[in-house]
């Protein structure tokens, strides 16, 4: 599986971006996905996730409210929508992909996640 992260660019603080993440396989629909960031020097983070159908999705506390994940799995095509960006949410975008064929489940740790993207920065200017 390869994932390919789009989106990412220098936004303003106060506005929004969408990244977009897209899948190679064709039988994309059975992966949950999760995304996260790293910021330089720091560790990755954690986002939010979402199950294989779209049906579950579960977020960090301190994305709530501001982020929203999303998928389309007919174009293997898995979405974030960030709103309200804040200069400390500059980091490098990742998006991850874990094959589920018989669960509903999301999934928030990094190690859960096989396939990974190869990242897109997001610059939030003050």
């Amino acid at each position: 599986v390869q994932l390919q992260a789009s989106g990412g660019g220098l936004v303003q603080a106060g506005g929004s971006l969408r990244l977009a993440c897209a899948a190679s396989v064709s039988t994309s629909s059975r992966y949950a996905m999760g995304w996260f960031r790293q910021a330089p020097g720091k560790e990755r983070d954690f986002l939010g996730a979402i199950n294989w159908n779209g049906g579950r999705t579960y977020y960090a506390d301190f994305v709530k409210g501001r982020f929203t994940i999303s998928r389309d799995n007919a174009n293997h095509t898995v979405y974030l929508q960030m709103n309200s960006l804040k200069p400390e949410d500059t980091a490098v975008y990742y998006c991850a992909a874990r094959y589920v064929p018989y669960s509903e489940a999301v999934y928030v740790t990094s190690p859960r996640y096989r396939y990974w993207g190869q990242g897109t920065l997001v610059t939030v200017s003050s």
